[in-house]
């Protein structure tokens, strides 16, 4: 038996897995009763009716952040009932009257604001559930949830939902109620898992209900305590939402002698509720015109950088496909869907994706998108299919089937036969310790491709340890030189000759080691001191050494929110092609040993200014680096937020391979006007890419979840200076149905 198909046994065979018990040892000590009302309740901040009197009280708050020691500094109590139609909460929070927040914007989140947060987890299962969050001043944000979230949320799931506060001085009030069909849940499962979230972000505090560990984050559905329903829970209904769209624009694209010309544009999203725990998501010519451009780096490494989706459609339960692999390989990347290398939109035509449990303890994903031609660009059909099966109480065991088919000529195909599909295929299994400090991973993934029948593999193995004081991962990864994917991401495997202008496809080996070590103190100003060490080690296929980076890192963390780090960086690179980082002649093939050094510094972010610098000099292959880069914010809350970041880097190679002077320039200007009209203006100047953007938007959200936009783009070369590429005037109106 193969590899592949061991691990495809083993995920069947997990079905026969006892799964954990309906409430854990940690959930024995924080368990509440919620029970029904009949009386109506207006969400004003006003908490006058009779219920909140008579509901049960969740309270006495254990700190959280930036340690778990003692007791917060103001308390928290939520109270919470249930009608026919809609969960309610009440929060009474304890407070000076002044607010903190970074912003009135929407799904703008917790970090920062003085709010509230609500974590929600119907099936108990610690599995996946709902996070919804609602600052001081109440602005909203929402997001769900996984048990295998890498980052924090992304604020990119949307429901409609509905909240009031309210400023009495010493406290403040928060209403909220949520419709019963904004979330799946299972009416017959009577406990669910929930946690309640608060943020003083005047006081750098983070508290929660249940007692959760320093070293995992608030919002960690692992930490819930128990909700238990005294009544009948609601069944829910069908539930339907229609989101149509028409858009119209301006271009001029001077870069390609296009003049002036307009065009429109009409679509629609909808979303349907199948079951209790069961959606399927179409679109129907989507558009993303709204979504906020890249934000430019400058890339001073030998491979393409990753950059982060931002289309709400790929965003939305992301983690069911996007999480297989690690950072630097990914087998799903949705950046590959209607959307070239240079971040050009290809256009998508219509897209399906079924999501959700199968049962408590299996998820699934299915996913099914079509884009168009465009140019030399033949039209695609990409299809992804994962299944997701919890086993013991954090563990999980996952698969996924990937397919790309390319719609080419018989020509093209006979030209270049890789380019007819990709296909890709792996299992993965994941395992945590109930305490969430023990974790491991191994996984197996297989490319296809026309005529490839070897060397088409990557697999990885890996632990980890995370406690309150000391942190360590150990990884081992290996890809085959053959190991394509057509709808995903892997840092390392091709590699640019600057002589030939080719790329080369190189397989590797890694190992990475990181091990960390934390201090809290519970007084001073100090909130940890943390002490790091990595060390990353690739290989060629051969088993020589390709590249070695080894880095010493001291950071600081201040109870104010300011921090300082240092850090030592050793680089040995055995290069196996050219490459350029200036205009003058590309380094040659060799192996190369540099160190440099870095210091950086934020200042406090809740001030009026807040500001950041960074300093990184030493050597840069056979010769020298200066690195600048700097900031400064001023936010006039919870209006303005003005900032202004910039980055200088001096590369001084010796003779004949040149130097370089690259600057980096992005202001950001946001202001406003309510917690329903905002604008956003982003300026970029890129030396490295050549280019300088403006990127100007402005957001009505006129009732939830329908919103007009205006958008103004314009890009423009830095050399020769302001010379214009193209620009565009664009407007999209969107109305959110309840059907």
């Amino acid at each position: 038996m193969g590899r592949f198909q061991f691990l495809v046994f083993l995920f069947l065979l997990s079905t026969h897995v006892l799964v954990a018990q309906k409430v854990t040892e940690f959930q024995q000590n924080f368990q509440t009763t919620i029970r029904p009302t009949t009386s109506p309740i207006k969400i004003d901040g006003v908490l006058d009716e009779a219920v909140w009197a008579t509901s049960q009280v969740a309270k006495d708050f254990y700190k959280k952040y930036p340690n778990d020691i003692g007791a917060p500094k103001q308390q928290t109590e939520a109270r919470y009932t249930y009608d026919d139609k809609n969960l309610y909460f009440a929060f009474k929070v304890y407070d000076s009257g002044a607010f903190v927040t970074t912003s009135l914007k929407r799904d703008n989140g917790h970090d920062g604001n003085d709010g509230i947060g609500i974590i929600l987890d119907p099936l108990n299962l610690k599995s996946n559930g709902f996070y919804f969050v609602v600052s001081a001043l109440n602005v909203q944000s929402e997001d769900q949830l996984t048990n295998s979230m890498e980052k924090g949320p992304e604020w990119s799931w949307d429901t409609k939902w509905f909240s009031a506060t309210k400023n009495y001085g010493t406290y403040w009030i928060a209403e909220i109620m949520i419709p019963f069909k904004s979330i799946r849940y299972d009416p017959s499962q009577k406990k669910w898992g929930i946690n309640f979230l608060r943020v003083d972000a005047k006081n750098n505090e983070y508290s929660a209900w249940t007692k959760v560990p320093v070293n995992f984050r608030s919002y960690d559905i692992g930490y819930t305590g128990v909700l238990n329903w005294e009544g009948a829970i609601p069944k829910l209904t069908n539930n339907i939402i229609l989101q149509p769209y028409i858009t119209g624009d301006a271009n001029e694209d001077l870069e390609n002698n296009k003049s002036l010309y307009a065009s429109g544009n009409a679509g629609f999203d909808a979303k349907l509720t199948l079951n209790s725990s069961l959606n399927l998501d179409l679109t129907v010519n989507p558009d993303f015109s709204q979504v906020e451009v890249d934000k430019q780096v400058s890339n001073l490494t030998r491979f393409d950088i990753f950059l982060p989706e931002k289309r709400n459609f790929f965003m939305e339960n992301s983690d069911l496909f996007s999480n297989f692999g690690i950072p630097p390989i990914r087998p799903f990347y949705s950046r590959t869907i209607g959307l070239d290398k240079e971040g050009n939109r290809i256009p998508i035509l219509f897209g399906a994706r079924l999501s959700g449990n199968l049962s408590p303890r299996t998820r699934i994903g299915l996913m099914n998108m079509q884009t168009g031609r465009q140019g030399n660009y033949s039209p695609e059909n990409f299809s992804a299919l994962t299944l997701q099966k919890s086993v013991l109480k954090r563990s999980v065991i996952k698969s996924y089937f990937l397919n790309r088919e390319n719609y080419i000529s018989a020509a093209e195909e006979k030209a270049n036969p890789l380019d007819r599909y990709g296909r890709n295929a792996g299992v993965s299994f994941e395992y945590s310790n109930p305490q969430g400090t023990v974790s491991s991973w191994t996984n197996y993934n297989l490319a296809m491709k026309p005529g490839i029948n070897d060397l088409n593999a990557y697999y990885e193995a890996g632990i980890g340890y995370d406690t309150r004081t000391l942190g360590m991962v150990l990884d081992f990864s290996n890809v085959g030189k053959n190991y394509y994917t057509d709808m995903g991401y892997v840092q390392r495997i091709n590699n640019y000759d600057a002589v030939r202008d080719t790329l080369i496809r190189v397989g590797f080996k890694h190992i990475f080691t990181e091990l960390s070590y934390k201090i809290m103190p519970s007084k001073g100003l100090i909130g940890k001191i943390e002490f790091n060490f990595q060390n990353y080690a690739a290989f060629n296929p051969d088993n020589t050494l390709n590249e070695n980076q080894l880095g010493f890192t001291f950071k600081t963390d201040f109870k104010n929110t300011s921090f300082f780090k240092a850090q030592l960086s050793n680089y040995a690179i055995n290069l196996l092609y050219p490459i350029s980082f200036t205009n003058g002649t590309p380094l040659p093939a060799a192996q190369y040993q540099f160190t440099n050094l870095s210091f950086s510094y934020m200042s406090d972010m809740r001030k009026l200014f807040s500001w950041f610098t960074e300093l990184t000099f030493g050597q840069f292959y056979n010769g020298n680096i200066q690195s600048y880069s700097s900031g400064i914010t001023l936010r006039r809350r919870p209006n303005l937020n003005l900032s202004v970041r910039g980055e200088f880097n001096k590369i001084e190679l010796p003779y004949p391979y040149g130097s370089a002077n690259l600057f980096l320039i992005s202001p950001r200007i946001e202001y406003n006007f309510s917690t329903q009209l905002f604008w956003t203006t982003f300026l970029q100047y890129n030396t490295q890419a050549n280019n300088f953007n403006i990127n100007s938007r402005l957001q009505y959200r006129y009732r939830p979840m329908s919103d007009f936009f205006l958008v103004y783009t314009d890009n423009y070369f830095t050399d020769p200076l302001f010379k214009n590429k193209n620009r565009a005037l664009i407007f999209k109106f969107s109305y959110w149905f309840n059907l």
